[in-house]
């Protein structure tokens, strides 16, 4: 059987003496494109957070194991040289370099201006702009995607703003994710967006810090539907088929 490239087992998370993930359970293979779905407050973000090694984010219990490493026990710096990268709900953070200075950092493409192109950014309009506050938010947030497209990770973590990404449209979103994956990688696209979701290989639920439902896309935007809450209540739903 093929070792998984991310085997998350009994993930907790507690803040505060709060739990936000409890008992988590997924498995992600190389190659692959699973997408997360789940109301605000579920536990999608603090997910990636934990899973990236950011601050404040640490398991209580569980085990994650990530190309066979024990990723809980490796700093976010050691997480990032195994080829894990989020993005998406944090734009890009190295004020005063130019674009060009940061698309390439880890750099593993020999071409910034493509895939500024690939985000919706004209090159001779960026490549030589400071990133700084004169930049919009969402412009920031899609030099954090060019930047991520240029590492080619084994792992990218998309966390996607619940607002959308300055009206980039779907279709371009969903190039980006096929993108990653046509360069050998995996994605875990955590997305509020349906149509955007149906281009994984596999879909989950997420419900009061659990995965309460696992298949295939439109199984599980069917599922996610069901579920009427805009906030997550702290109550595990509990879906049953017609």
């Amino acid at each position: 059987m093929t070792t998984p490239l991310l085997d998350i087992r009994d993930l907790t998370c507690e803040v505060a003496h709060h739990r936000i993930l409890d008992r988590l359970d997924l498995t992600m293979q190389a190659g692959e494109i699973h997408a997360l779905l789940g109301a605000n407050g579920s536990g999608k973000t603090t997910l990636a957070y934990l899973l990236m090694g950011c601050d404040g984010y640490r398991a209580t219990a569980g085990q994650v194991l990530f190309r066979g490493a024990d990723l809980l026990a490796l700093p976010m710096q050691e997480r990032a040289r195994l080829g894990l990268t989020l993005a998406w709900q944090e734009p890009a953070r190295f004020e005063g370099i130019t674009v060009r200075e940061y698309v390439s950092l880890g750099h593993r493409r020999e071409d910034p201006e493509a895939v500024l192109r690939q985000v919706g950014l004209d090159p001779e309009r960026y490549l030589d702009r400071r990133v700084d506050k004169g930049l919009s938010g969402g412009e920031r947030h899609r030099i954090e995607l060019a930047s991520v497209l240029s590492m080619s990770p084994a792992l990218a973590i998309l966390d996607e703003p619940a607002a959308g990404i300055d009206m980039l449209s779907i279709t371009h979103i969903i190039d980006i994710i096929r993108a990653l994956k046509a360069a050998g990688g995996s994605v875990l696209l955590i997305t509020h967006q349906e149509d955007v979701a149906l281009v994984a290989d596999r879909a989950s639920q997420l419900c009061a810090g659990r995965i309460v439902f696992s298949g295939n896309p439109r199984e599980t935007v069917d599922h996610f539907r069901g579920r009427s809450c805009v906030r997550c209540d702290g109550e595990v739903c509990r879906y049953v088929r017609p």
